[in-house]
């Protein structure tokens, strides 16, 4: 075990697949100032199908962890609070955008959800109910960290490029700022997690979000031509 902790052995043990994730093209797309509207929303969508999952993950890991866990059942209720209503933040985002959101709510046509999301959501509701439900975790690592690193950037960058108002960029402005505060809580509950197993079940879970989550950014489209919203 390294001295410094489990969340300094989570960062190093996932780094080459966040490497691989901030990879994709779509990253130096923003950073270029080529993103198009059409991207924007095609990602607002994605992120839609998997914070709506957010609530009922944590729940549902609640529920499996054993007695031994009962601080961090504690954790989860104060992330459940943080994280409730996110994804109708989405939703308005959306809609500020000029996107019917009603195709997300509904899951049909534009709003559907792609193969790397639907694959994710459907992996974490696997480990916590059949494998080993610390695999949350690692999802909870992915995104947060992900948020903290590029977030805020990205959201500026996004919203320059698109002269997009305030109203569509809550989520993504919001949680760079949410995730910054939340990582210092998540490091220290990770390092009060010890035991092998569970540490290998959240390393392996963040590893295989990181390759779904760099799946659905590269599937984003980015050929179309960029709209602007007054």
């Amino acid at each position: 075990m390294d001295n410094q902790g489990f969340f300094h052995v989570l960062e190093k043990e996932t780094a080459q697949a966040r490497a691989s994730m901030l990879s994709v093209p779509v990253i130096e797309a923003c950073d270029y100032k080529a993103i198009t509207l059409q991207t924007y929303t095609t990602f607002l969508v994605q992120a839609y199908h998997h914070v709506k999952h957010t609530v009922p993950l944590l729940m549902a890991c609640g529920s499996r962890l054993p007695e031994h866990y009962e601080w961090l059942r504690q954790a989860l209720g104060a992330y459940i609070e943080e994280e409730k209503g996110h994804h109708e933040w989405i939703l308005d985002d959306l809609h500020a955008c000029g996107f019917d959101a009603e195709l997300a709510k509904a899951n049909r046509g534009e709003g559907q959800v792609g193969l790397g999301i639907e694959m994710m959501v459907a992996y974490l509701y696997h480990q916590i109910d059949r494998k080993n439900p610390m695999a949350l975790f690692g999802m909870v690592w992915v995104l947060e960290g992900t948020s903290v690193s590029i977030g805020g950037s990205m959201a500026a960058l996004i919203q320059q490029t698109l002269s997009l108002p305030d109203t569509a960029m809550r989520y993504l402005t919001s949680h760079s700022t949410l995730d910054v505060e939340h990582i210092g809580y998540f490091a220290d509950l990770m390092n009060k997690v010890t035991d092998p197993a569970d540490q290998q079940a959240i390393i392996d879970s963040a590893n295989r979000v990181y390759a779904l989550y760099e799946s659905m950014l590269r599937a984003l489209p980015m050929t179309t031509t960029q709209t602007q919203v007054a």
